[in-house]
């Protein structure tokens, strides 16, 4: 199959903009329960009555302070509700907010900042208040700097008491569906990073396309309130499209500002969402924990076979649901239901006990990772878009999941194979073009169609199959090409392994540069009643290396011998942001790590 097209389930809107909904909800039902906001440790309820009052006072400031229509206004934060604030009062004044990763360098931030044209900046503490300081030289036209944790929401309310609010109505009444939202500047595993133009129109249809397709999922018990707890960075696309789509379905939306583990389970626990939007690294760090617990309880053995229950399971439904099979066995349903007391109702307790459903995107998932989820009562659909397609452009749907496929077209969208296998992608969702850069644009849109530089296949149901990137094959002396992801995912999966980085470019075979999971190695160690190593020498810890050695082996079966990792060499330290080896969404940047290192690499391929 080379091409499938589906038919749109939502009506494009034909005028407003995105802070249109804000003011609708809070004529409509403005005790309606629509954002969870975290003070003093404690959850508390916003209406949306509430919502759009902060909304109109800080869109009145803004005004005050000189925010013109059409200006870009850059936002430089972790996820917290005030981004949020911010986003609906610039797009109600006709603005364009700019994402910046909160980890930016100073020379990311002064080209994104001067690119862009921003004429102010919004910044969440004092570090990265001296990291804009530090490049503003090079920005003329930044007139304003604001700064969360010093005061500048409360400044700019106060400033906008003298500004009508006739005024901000007015601006929003003049933004049209085609009007430029925002401009997202892509992470670059290489190169300058390229703004992204999308309109109000691209989130529109994007957000309520998910929402009615995907109806289920914002559906609740009686008696609760649908809920999410948004802990993706808002600099990403995918962070974005789910605050937008939260606030189009009056979905109570929370904001967790770090994604590590430690932190964000016990929020989930708070919050209680009943649906989860996510990153595939969320919901291994969740079956992860979820090991080590029984391990420690000594119940690692009724874990396993639990596991293996839930995909057993999984997979009889899978096939039921596609008319190839009878679904679960008498005894297989009776196993299933012993496990749910024993194991599954404590995995799902871990993000708060009320999650049923789940996004999942960003990078691939396992097939048996997302298995497991379904058998153990969390179904997770997982996607696949850029930030040129706004976000999701093709996902499982409930009742037809194919774990390990990223799904058919979303509604109103389209995928096509070319010639090369690279998927192209067409509907509403894709954007206009990179800010400034017509040539960047023609290289990516061609009739309509976004090229994505993603390698895939289409199966006879038209899911869709990410088998890698076009400019990430190896290609080995011996003329072999190897995809590296599904290898990489693999090795990935083994609870001692936190990254893998296939090499081989140009050389005789395929070998393999690994990191340790630090949480998952102090606990082997614990387990084995063995004193905890510095990384220095666990890299040469044998039965470490043996351990690794197992998941390098299961890796292999998935290929030829000719695509084989046959030597592999474990590292003292992970692949980081700050170091450059990783892109802020959390993508390898592979020149740079074979860069840092070559000696490494070198050593892999000597006699």
């Amino acid at each position: 199959m080379r091409e499938v097209v589906v038919p749109p389930v939502v009506v494009e809107a034909a005028v407003g903009g995105l802070a249109d909904c804000v003011f609708r909800h809070a004529r409509e039902e403005p005790g309606r329960v629509v954002m969870g906001r975290k003070r003093g440790g404690v959850w508390r309820d916003v209406t949306a009555g509430e919502f759009a009052a902060e909304v109109l006072a800080l869109a009145r400031g803004l005004v005050a302070q000189g925010v013109r229509f059409g200006d870009r206004v850059a936002v430089m934060s972790r996820t917290r509700y005030e981004w949020t604030l911010f986003d609906f009062a610039l797009w109600a004044v006709g603005a364009q907010p700019v994402p910046v990763y909160p980890s930016s360098s100073a020379e990311q931030v002064q080209w994104i900042l001067s690119d862009s044209g921003c004429t102010a900046c919004v910044v969440e503490d004092e570090d990265q208040a001296m990291t804009v300081g530090s490049v503003v030289g090079g920005l003329p036209r930044l007139r304003r700097l604001w700064q969360l944790d010093a005061g500048a929401l409360a400044g700019l309310v106060a400033d906008g008491r003298g500004v009508p609010e006739e005024v901000v109505h007015g601006r929003r009444g003049a933004v049209a569906p085609e009007a430029v939202a925002t401009v997202i500047y892509t992470s670059g595993t290489t190169g300058r990073p390229k703004g992204c133009v999308l309109t109000h129109a691209n989130f529109m249809f994007e957000a309520d396309t998910l929402v009615r397709r995907w109806e289920s999922v914002f559906r609740t018990e009686p008696g609760e309130v649908p809920s999410t707890l948004l802990f993706l960075p808002l600099a990403h696309v995918f962070g974005r499209v789910v605050e937008v789509a939260a606030v189009r379905a009056r979905v109570k939306l929370g904001h967790q500002p770090e994604l590590a583990a430690a932190e964000l389970v016990p929020e989930l626990a708070a919050f209680r969402p009943t649906f989860l939007l996510g990153v595939p690294y969320v919901f291994e760090k969740v079956f992860a924990a979820a090991r080590r617990a029984a391990e420690a309880e000594a119940r690692v053995g009724v874990f396993d076979r639990a596991v293996e229950a839930a995909v057993r399971y999984a997979e009889a439904c899978e096939r039921q649901a596609f008319g190839a099979g009878p679904g679960p066995s008498a005894a297989l349903r009776v196993q299933h239901r012993l496990y749910e007391r024993l194991v599954y109702g404590r995995v799902r307790a871990a993000v708060g006990g009320r999650v049923r459903y789940a996004m999942s995107g960003g990078s691939a998932m396992s097939r048996r990772l997302g298995l497991f989820f379904e058998g153990a009562g969390v179904t997770v659909f997982e996607g696949y878009g850029l930030t040129e397609s706004c976000a999701a452009a093709t996902a499982n749907q409930p009742g037809a999941t194919k774990y390990g496929t990223v799904g058919r077209p979303i509604p109103g969208g389209a995928v096509h194979i070319a010639e090369d296998g690279e998927v192209w992608l067409h509907g509403r969702h894709v954007f206009s073009g990179y800010l400034g850069d017509a040539r960047a644009t023609r290289a990516v849109l061609r009739g309509g169609w976004l090229a994505t530089g993603d390698i895939g296949r289409l199966d006879e149901d038209g899911y869709l199959v990410i088998t890698g990137r076009k400019k990430e094959i190896l290609v080995t002396s011996n003329g072999k090409s190897v995809a590296p992801a599904a290898l990489e995912e693999r090795v990935r999966s083994h609870p001692l392994v936190a990254q893998c980085v296939l090499v081989g470019n140009d050389r005789p075979y395929v070998a393999a540069l690994i990191t340790l999971d630090e949480e998952g190695v102090a606990h082997w160690l614990s387990m084995r009643s063995r004193p905890q190593l510095r990384a220095a020498e666990l890299v040469h810890d044998a039965d470490l290396a043996a351990e690794v050695r197992r998941a390098v082996v299961a890796a292999n079966t998935l290929v030829s011998q000719a695509e084989a990792i046959r030597a592999f060499r474990v590292l003292p330290e992970q692949f980081t942001e700050e170091r450059g080896l990783l892109t802020p969404s959390l993508k390898l940047r592979r020149r740079a790590i074979e860069t840092a290192y070559a000696q490494e690499v070198a050593a892999l391929y000597r006699p």
